[in-house]
């Protein structure tokens, strides 16, 4: 077991945080009152600790579960732990409780107060003088998995493997949905943990047998996101089932429908351990009874059926009767996270059908430019006529707010009889965040790229969501996606889709402020500009002196051509335009600045150019790359 613990102290991750207890008459704790990181000197210091450890004396299991739950409690109150790090206790005895606490319902009922659903337990038995049950129930009350190895065997490499299964946690709060009027009779659906090299199985009941589809939603989390996966998954031909041929099966005695099988041996499986977690008689025999039924049913040897042998035309010994026990291995049936979390909510369709709620401020189409002025009660519009490749710095915040949006454009041949030498859309918009931390998002109308430190590729066809410690991203599948940062910024990006594009359309993307609240007083870029500053109407007069108008004016101006923006002490002729927006689905009257916007941006079209997609200029002007 010394060998094992020294492999286990061997590959433990750069970012764990551990602690040994021992336990026997006395607790004693390595490293009091705390959890050591993982340094090559403390690696060796445990390694040494472990050594000089000897088996003496009873066995105080409660209080030794007792001292390890407070101390893992108190490191996480005290440290600023993320709320979706996996913590957890491996638990290891080669005895029955002796000392202190011995009743195993006190036990239980100790140390689930003692973990509070905060962590999970795991348990370990080496040798025959262990309470299985004892072990088995402690680690399904607390989410976790049991372990029991014969003295004979070879503990040190079950142990190692052991580990193995439970060293790399890959997601917590494993949730898997499926609508309430398709399926019933769902087993298991909900998992605490998902490891490097465990499975997930669910089976259960299709109601309706004729839909060649079935809608399915994944939620999880780990270390640094939270994600929603949605799909409709096909439903396979009922021949695609069939097990025939199967060796076993040739005589068509054999049930040939396996799925089914496997539904019920996890059903089976659930009922155990229930009827193991249970202090009620009269429920345990029920749970007995249901389980039996199943097991007969379906010719699974359990605790309550056994399993007749004889070899015919031979006389020999009576069979002997003998049962095996489905696994209760991995069924941990607490629907709570590693750290306490609630699991999310199940499928809820109402949601894909509520409106994004986005303001008129935008670049879309070729691109149009509009910026909407609450206060003004007017919206002002511009082109920008752009090359091929181009890339817009649409929003540069990096110094304040650490955030920064860019367009890069694509070309496409102009309409017939048009003005224009050639189209231009946004291919790529790159969202760039470096507060707390650094991230950014690389967005096309085909795929979604996150990357916080670890790269993430969402297909835009596919409805998910993404949270990680600042940053969420949406998707509505064809639709749009959702960015909010800190949730003080927020930008829809809408997804143009053609399926049958004319010469001049082209896939393509438009930017929409949803909200601007977290951006500073600083901030620019070709709409970030506009977002903390307003701009006054005016009427030229006869003898070229302008007037300001009011708000209930702008209504009587819009049949004057030559009206006037006063723009940061500069004056900009507008006429008086309409634009669509939002897909074509809403008009937008606006007063439209032209000449590549001149005079009411500051500075010049080619100001905005970033130099590649990740630029983030550091003010007006200049370039950062």
């Amino acid at each position: 077991t010394k060998e094992a613990l020294f492999t286990i102290l061997q590959d433990l991750r750069p970012e764990d945080h551990f602690n040994i207890i021992g336990f026997s008459n006395r607790i004693k704790v390595w490293q009091q009152d705390r959890l050591v990181p993982v340094t090559p000197n403390n690696i060796r210091d445990a390694k040494k600790y472990i050594h000089n450890m000897s088996p003496t004396g009873g066995t105080n299991i409660n209080g030794a579960l007792q001292t390890g739950a407070k101390l893992l409690n108190d490191y996480i109150a005290q440290n600023d732990i993320d709320a979706r790090s996996v913590s957890l206790i491996i638990f290891l005895t080669d005895g029955r409780p002796t000392v202190g606490e011995t009743q195993s319902s006190k036990i239980l009922s100790n140390t689930k107060d003692a973990i509070r659903d905060k962590f999970c337990l795991f348990t370990i038995g080496i040798g025959n003088d262990v309470d299985h049950k004892l072990l088995e129930r402690m680690a399904l009350e607390n989410c976790g998995m049991t372990r029991l190895f014969q003295e004979d065997e070879d503990a040190a490499s079950h142990l190692k493997g052991f580990y193995d299964e439970i060293g790399t946690p890959l997601l917590s709060d494993i949730r898997v949905d499926y609508p309430e009027e398709d399926v019933e009779q769902v087993t298991q659906n909900f998992f605490p943990n998902y490891f490097n090299g465990s499975e997930i199985i669910i089976a259960g009941k299709l109601i309706n047998r004729t839909s060649d589809k079935l809608h399915v939603e994944v939620t999880a989390s780990n270390s640094k996101k939270y994600i929603l996966l949605k799909t409709d998954v096909a439903i396979d031909l009922p021949s695609r089932n069939d097990i025939r041929g199967v060796p076993g099966l040739e005589d068509g005695k054999g049930d040939n429908n396996y799925i089914e099988r496997a539904w019920s041996y996890l059903t089976i499986k659930e009922l155990l351990n229930s009827r193991l977690k249970s202090d009620d008689s009269q429920e345990k025999d029920n749970l007995m009874e249901k389980a039996k039924s199943m097991a007969l049913a379906y010719n699974f040897v359990t605790p309550f059926t056994v399993l007749k042998m004889k070899e015919a035309g031979l006389h020999s010994e009576p069979p002997q009767e003998e049962f095996i026990s489905p696994s209760t291995d991995g069924i941990g049936e607490k629907v709570q996270s590693l750290q306490g979390h609630k699991a999310p909510p199940g499928i809820r369709r109402e949601q894909d059908k509520q409106r994004i709620k986005i303001s008129k401020t935008s670049a879309d189409g070729d691109p149009h430019f509009v910026i909407d002025f609450p206060a003004s009660k007017f919206s002002v519009c511009f082109n920008i006529d752009g090359e091929p490749g181009d890339i817009l710095r649409l929003v540069s915040d990096h110094k304040e707010s650490g955030v920064t949006v860019n367009g890069q454009l694509i070309g496409a041949p102009a309409p017939p009889n048009g003005h224009k030498k050639h189209r231009t859309y946004f291919s790529t918009i790159t969202i760039l965040s470096n507060k707390p931390e650094r991230s950014y998002l690389e967005i096309t109308p085909r795929r979604v790229i996150l990357d916080d430190g670890e790269r993430l590729v969402l297909s835009c066809g596919r409805s998910a969501v993404v949270r990680s410690r600042s940053l969420e991203v949406s998707i509505s599948a064809y639709s749009n996606i959702t960015v909010t940062i800190r949730d003080s910024i927020s930008f829809v990006i809408l997804i143009h889709h053609y399926r049958k594009p004319a010469p001049y359309q082209r896939n393509h993307l438009g930017f929409y402020i949803s909200s601007s609240k977290g951006l500073s007083s600083d901030s620019h870029g070709l709409l970030g500009q506009f977002l903390n500053h307003e701009v006054k109407l005016l009427q030229e007069s006869v003898n070229t002196h302008c007037q300001e108008v009011g708000q209930n004016q702008t209504e009587a101006l819009k049949a004057n051509p030559t009206n006037t923006l006063k723009v940061k002490g500069r004056l900009v002729p507008v006429v008086w335009k309409q634009r669509r927006i939002y897909n074509g689905q809403q008009e937008v009257n606006c007063w439209f600045a032209k000449n590549n916007a001149d005079k009411l941006i500051d500075g010049s079209y080619k100001d905005y150019l970033a130099s590649h997609p990740f630029d983030t200029g550091t003010s007006f002007g200049t370039i950062n790359s």
